[in-house]
């Protein structure tokens, strides 16, 4: 069977690494000149939206997916038309307007925080009686660890001036203002769903990570999260997500994360693909999220989502560190993308494993003084 993924990213190339021993092959159309997952199988280098390009990535394929979810509407529509595209072009529209996303979100009655969108000078004066500062605001589109988005704080100024200025140097482009949420920990659940013929639906979830985030970058996953002991979160936090790809008949791996207040979950994001705070399923569960992304588009009955243990997973960014002290640690497990170092840049990754939480505890220590990060 031979699957096509829009983008060749790390994502992408761990998902042909997930899939070659199932038999898959691998096209990926991106394009980049440094493509990690060119390694992983054939790479049509194309602009996402180029008819020639798609036509070239299409053909021959038994089903498409993708690794980002800044695809372009109309190509996503054209893949669709064609082949099995999973994730669903619905779903993608979703994850790609902020607003989109939380009205849906709130629709199903998941929590979210209080919210306005800014398309037009008018609008920040309406948006600021909405939502008071503290705030967020962000681009509704694009946006990623951290860019297209300003904290503002709160101020005996001005509020609407505040605003403005923030909107004005984010280049006036379409915005959602969100107010701060004073939360205690970032949580993500990922859920995988597949659809077999005959034989309905499933829905498997892997255990709540906790994040901590650098920059705006991803820094480090922990599974099982250490914020929920009794499991009271995660079991809110599946509620959510069963309710979201019910609604959208979603196939494939989901992430949604969340922020944890003393009142409860607050849904921030969602993403239709496999996730960053997910990358400790390689070696930290018996099936992977990208095998099991693949098992779930392809048809396939999914894997166990049970861990092996304790995980915890450090992004490693900017500069790739010397190799030998972290596989000194016991339990690490070291991923590198073949990616050309930059400031602010994710080269790879490193999971430690262990029987339980106590015992990564020591090692953590250790690794925290390996992880290298430049931004």
């Amino acid at each position: 069977m031979k699957v096509g993924v829009v983008g060749a990213g790390q994502l992408g190339r761990m998902l042909g690494l997930a899939g070659l021993p199932l038999g898959f092959q691998f096209r990926f159309l991106d394009p980049g000149d440094d493509c990690p997952a060119e390694r992983v199988g054939e790479l049509i280098r194309a602009p996402y939206d180029d008819i020639d390009g798609l036509e070239r990535f299409a053909q021959d394929l038994s089903l498409a997916t993708y690794e980002f979810e800044n695809v372009p509407a109309q190509t996503a529509q054209w893949l669709d038309e064609r082949l099995t595209l999973a994730p669903t072009p619905k779903a993608l529209a979703i994850a790609q307007d902020r607003i989109v996303e939380k009205t849906t979100f709130r629709e199903l009655g998941i929590p979210v925080q209080a919210f306005a969108g800014i398309s037009c000078p008018a609008d920040v004066e309406i948006a600021t009686c909405k939502v008071s500062l503290p705030a967020v605001l962000k681009t509704r589109r694009l946006g990623y660890d951290g860019k297209g988005q300003r904290v503002l704080r709160a101020t005996s100024g001005d509020s609407i001036a505040v605003v403005r200025q923030a909107w004005d140097e984010l280049d006036r482009v379409p915005c959602i203002l969100e107010s701060f949420v004073p939360f205690v920990a970032e949580v993500s659940l990922i859920a995988v769903r597949g659809r077999r013929a005959g034989h309905g639906c499933d829905i498997a979830y892997y255990p709540l990570i906790q994040n901590e985030h650098r920059d705006g970058i991803l820094w480090k996953s922990q599974a099982p999260a250490p914020c929920d002991p009794d499991g009271e979160l995660e079991r809110v936090a599946r509620e959510s997500v069963r309710s979201i790809v019910e609604s959208l008949d979603y196939v494939g791996v989901i992430a949604v994360e969340f922020f944890v207040t003393t009142s409860g979950l607050i849904a921030n994001e969602m993403a239709p693909r496999v996730h960053n705070s997910g990358h400790w399923t390689i070696d930290g569960s018996i099936t992977s999220q990208f095998e099991n992304h693949l098992r779930a588009i392809a048809g396939l009955p999914l894997g166990s989502t049970e861990p092996r243990g304790a995980s915890v997973m450090f992004n490693l960014v900017g500069r790739v560190p010397i190799p030998t002290p972290i596989l000194r640690l016991p339990g690490a497990k070291l991923h590198l993308y073949g990616k050309g170092a930059r400031a602010g840049r994710k080269l790879g990754h490193v999971t430690l494993i262990a029987p339980t939480a106590k015992n990564l505890l020591a090692p953590t220590a250790d690794l925290e003084q390996l992880v290298v990060w430049e931004t």
